[in-house]
C-alpha cells in the first residue's frame, strides 16, 4: 500500500552527542575513501548514504549546478530522531580522489564493494551488528546492488531511486524537456548503441550531448545500461523502504512503484511535496523546482527524515 507522507515536520530536541560529527576513512583500490560520519546517539541504527550519479559528493552537492546539501541535511534531521549515518564520497572523487586513478573506470559491482566496506565501518563506529545501505537516485541501485550480498546489512532504504534500467529513464527525461527537441534524434541513437554494448562516435555528436555522452564514460555507462533495479530488488532479501518525491522531475512515482511490485514486501512512502534533491517545492511550477537544487537555504522536504527513522529504529539490530 502507499503511503502519502505529507504531515509537518515535528521539532525535536538534538541532543549534544547526537550533534557530534568526525570524518572517517577506509581503504580503497589504490588510495583511501572519506565520509563523515554523524552520531544519533547511544545504541542508533545507522544508515550510510550513497550518492547519486556523477560528480556528487557526500553533501549531496555537484559542480554541475546542484548546491542544495540534501544529504547533510537529511543526516542532520535523522540524528535528531535518534538515527546515525555514515555520508560518502564515491571512489575517485572528492575526498575518496586517491581511491582510484580515473573515476570512470568504475562498475556497479565496484561501488556496491565500496558499500558494504563502508557498512563494516558504520557498524564499528557505531556499535551496531548491521547497517543500512541508503541510496539516492543512482546510489539507490548501488544499495541493491550491495545487498545482494547481504551479510552485515540490515536492509535497504530507495530514496528517488529508478525501478527501471537507466536506458529507459534517460529517453524520458532527455523528452520531457521541449529544448532538447533538436536534440532527440543523435541522443536516442547514442542510448541504443550503448544499451547493445557498442561505442559512441563523440566527433558525430552535437556539442550539447558530449558531456553525457563523452568517450571517457562510455564504460561506465555500458555498465549502469545493463542494470535492472526491478530485478534487483525482487531478489532482495532484506527489509526495502521505497522514498518518493512526489514533485520529482528526474525519477517517477511509476518508478518506485515498479520497485514495490517487484518487492511486495517491501515499504512504500510517497513524499508529496519533495523533488529529486529532496527540497519541498510547489506543484507544478518547474522554475521554481529546478531553482531549489541550488538552493541550500530551502529545507527537506517534511516527512522524508521521519519515514527513514520509524523504517530504520523498529528493526535495529
Amino acid at each position: 500500500m502507499i503511503s502519502m507522507m505529507v504531515a509537518a515536520a515535528t521539532v525535536e530536541a538534538l541532543p549534544e552527542a547526537a550533534a557530534v560529527e568526525q570524518a572517517v576513512e577506509i581503504a580503497g583500490p589504490m588510495g583511501l575513501m572519506a565520509g563523515t560520519f554523524r552520531s544519533g546517539g547511544p545504541g542508533a541504527p545507522v544508515v550510510i548514504i550513497i550518492p547519486g550519479s556523477g560528480p556528487t559528493d557526500r553533501d549531496g552537492n555537484n559542480p554541475l549546478g546542484v548546491n542544495a546539501a540534501p544529504y547533510r541535511m537529511l543526516a542532520e534531521e535523522l540524528s535528531a530522531k535518534g538515527v546515525s549515518t555514515l555520508r560518502i564520497d564515491k571512489r575517485g572523487m572528492f575526498g575518496s580522489k586517491a581511491a582510484i586513478a580515473d573515476p570512470h573506470q568504475v562498475t556497479i559491482a565496484d561501488y556496491a564493494a565500496d558499500a558494504r566496506a563502508w557498512a563494516a565501518k558504520a557498524r564499528s563506529l557505531s556499535g551496531a551488528k548491521c547497517a543500512w545501505v541508503g541510496g539516492h537516485s543512482e546510489g539507490a541501485l548501488v544499495a541493491l546492488a550491495a545487498a545482494q550480498q547481504p551479510a552485515g546489512l540490515c536492509g535497504i532504504v530507495s530514496i528517488s531511486g529508478s525501478g527501471r534500467p537507466i536506458g529507459v529513464v534517460l529517453r524520458e527525461q532527455l523528452q520531457a524537456n521541449p529544448a532538447n527537441a533538436p536534440l532527440l534524434q543523435p541522443a536516442m541513437a547514442a542510448i541504443g548503441i550503448l544499451e547493445k554494448g557498442g561505442s559512441v562516435d563523440a566527433s558525430k555528436l552535437p556539442p550539447p550531448l558530449l558531456p553525457l555522452f563523452n568517450p571517457s564514460v562510455q564504460s561506465y555507462l555500458r555498465d549502469l545500461m545493463a542494470q535492472d533495479p526491478a530485478k534487483l530488488a525482487r531478489a532482495l532479501k532484506l527489509p526495502l523502504l521505497i522514498v518518493q518525491g512526489g514533485r520529482d522531475l528526474q525519477v517517477g512515482i511509476g518508478d518506485a512503484q515498479a520497485l514495490h511490485a517487484a518487492q511486495p514486501k517491501s515499504e512504500l512512502r510517497v513524499i508529496a511535496e519533495a523533488n529529486h534533491v529532496l527540497k519541498a517545492v510547489p506543484e507544478g511550477d518547474r522554475a521554481a523546482n529546478m531553482a531549489s537544487y541550488g538552493d541550500p537555504a530551502r529545507p527537506l522536504a517534511p516527512g522524508i527524515a521521519e519515514a527513514i527513522a520509524a523504517f530504520v529504529k523498529p528493526k535495529a539490530q
